[in-house]
């Protein structure tokens, strides 16, 4: 048997093989001896690999059991004329992504100021209230920070009850 039909288990249809079927080779006995160990090898090989990757997603394949009630996620590709159950519905946020998969949550007010002293030094700080699409979140920063980069939030009423 051929190397190559060895290998793929059929002739060698392509150029790449210039003998015509049942055209003698002068090659060794050695050559094609070592040539179908090395091919019997990297077949056994590939069973091998094969068999791994089959027990691997056998391992991480879950059965889920759901009961009467229960709410899942399922991807669905919409229908023409598709017709769904609005009480089952849930509603997306409109969260704005960026190129590099990211969001921007904004702050919604100032809430709190206060002064942290640190060896010395005074470091002016403000209780941010962000908003996003898991609720409010509430956060200390600091106030040079949120000037530049917010300054609209500094502006009379914004804060909390207090004009800077």
């Amino acid at each position: 048997m051929a190397p190559y039909e060895a290998l793929y288990r059929k002739r060698c249809m392509t150029p790449l093989c210039w003998l015509k079927p049942r055209e003698d080779l002068t090659l060794g006995t050695e050559v094609v001896q070592q040539t179908t160990e090395k091919v019997e090898l990297i077949q056994e090989r590939m069973r091998i690999a094969h068999s791994k990757q089959y027990s691997y997603q056998d391992k991480t394949r879950k059965d889920l059991e759901f009961e009467a009630g229960d709410h899942v996620f399922l991807r669905v590709t919409p229908w023409t004329g598709y017709i769904h159950d609005p009480p089952h519905v849930i509603e997306l946020d409109n969260i704005q992504v960026k190129e590099n998969l990211t969001y921007e949550i904004l702050p919604l007010r100032i809430e709190d100021r206060r002064t942290k002293h640190l060896r010395g030094k005074e470091i002016p700080l403000v209780k941010v209230i962000w908003g996003g699409a898991s609720g409010q979140d509430a956060t200390w920063e600091l106030e040079s920070q949120i000037r530049v980069a917010y300054p609209s939030l500094f502006e009379s009423g914004k804060f909390w009850g207090q004009n800077f």
